[in-house]
């Protein structure tokens, strides 16, 4: 029999106050599951949480070599970056590297993850810039494998463009272990086209890219460049610059967080069943203290504008 889910609670002074709960599988280099919490047979919608599969074809077709990317550029490839001034800059000087403009991505404008971090870009441009958009550095990445192989980008949205069907799409379904060709995809909230994975085979495809020698570039970059693969005061750079790259861990969207131990040969993947991405967080550090990664804390707590302590977000064993 299965365990049941991680439980994670919000507390608020003596009372509970939210409880969400959480599906785990953690899958070693073998494919075997060396923990299984909850339904990690269940599909999920890995979203963001995928990007560093997704970029695997900037380095297997040759693309980045080619455009002599560096480390930033290939960190942010993988990132879901809060669009802050280095960000941007990044993903600017990147696009005319490689013969594109702002313009050519297609992955939309949206209001900042912090509005304290971009407050002069925001008064000098009065709109964020689509380069601000948290998936503008894997939309540049396709926009380089496509430069690279003389695609035309015109609608690389589309699932049936051969950015997709020749080479990420293929990509997701051979490192995860799935069958994607029967299923219809939804739209991702950047608009590329997103497929449902089994949890377990999500936990699969992180570990399967330990031994695959295009993810060593990316995995490097995303350990070396830690702030381009997020920003200031998020979860993904925190954990991998304090845990020295021992994890290079990614976020998605609806509470979906993947990661890898490399010394360990494992793969993370999880989900929070509602979708809450502070439970999301809480789980992934459980699971890293479980394996001796980062320090074993059941509790952080939590504070409200003015920094008064309030309550606590914290794992419950029983």
């Amino acid at each position: 029999m299965k365990a049941d889910p991680l439980c994670i609670e919000l507390t608020r002074g003596e009372s509970v106050e939210s409880v969400h709960f959480v599906d785990i599988a953690v899958v070693d280099s073998n494919g075997k599951e060396t923990m299984s919490l909850g339904d990690t047979g269940k599909s999920v919608l890995p979203r963001s949480a995928i990007k560093p599969i997704q970029a695997l074809p900037l380095i297997e077709t040759g693309a980045a070599e080619k455009f002599h990317l560096d480390e930033r550029e290939v960190a942010l490839s993988c990132s879901s970056h809060s669009g802050e001034k280095l960000h941007v800059e990044a993903i600017e000087s990147w696009l005319s590297k490689i013969g594109c403009r702002p313009d050519d991505l297609q992955c939309g404008r949206h209001d900042p993850m912090n509005f304290n971090l971009v407050l002069d870009e925001i008064y000098s441009e009065r709109t964020p810039r689509v380069t601000a958009n948290n998936c503008s550095g894997k939309h540049t990445g396709f926009l380089t494998v496509m430069r690279h192989l003389d695609m035309d980008h015109g609608n690389y949205l589309d699932p049936s463009h051969p950015l997709h069907t020749d080479y990420v799409t293929p990509m997701l379904s051979e490192v995860c272990h799935v069958d994607l060709s029967k299923q219809q995809p939804g739209i991702d909230g950047c608009g590329i086209p997103v497929w449902a994975v089994p949890l377990s085979g999500l936990a699969v495809g992180w570990a399967e890219m330990i031994r695959k020698p295009s993810a060593a570039p990316l995995f490097e970059a995303m350990k070396n460049q830690a702030f381009y693969v997020a920003g200031t005061d998020r979860v993904c750079t925190e954990i991998i610059l304090s845990t020295a790259g021992r994890a290079i861990v990614k976020t998605g969207a609806e509470g979906v967080f993947c990661a890898v131990i490399p010394e360990e040969g494992i793969g993370v993947a999880l989900k929070v069943r509602d979708g809450a991405s502070r439970a999301a967080a809480a789980a992934l550090k459980w699971v890293l203290s479980e394996y001796g990664i980062v320090e074993r804390k059941f509790s952080e707590p939590l504070t409200n504008h003015a920094g008064k302590h309030i309550g606590e977000i914290r794992v419950s064993l029983h």
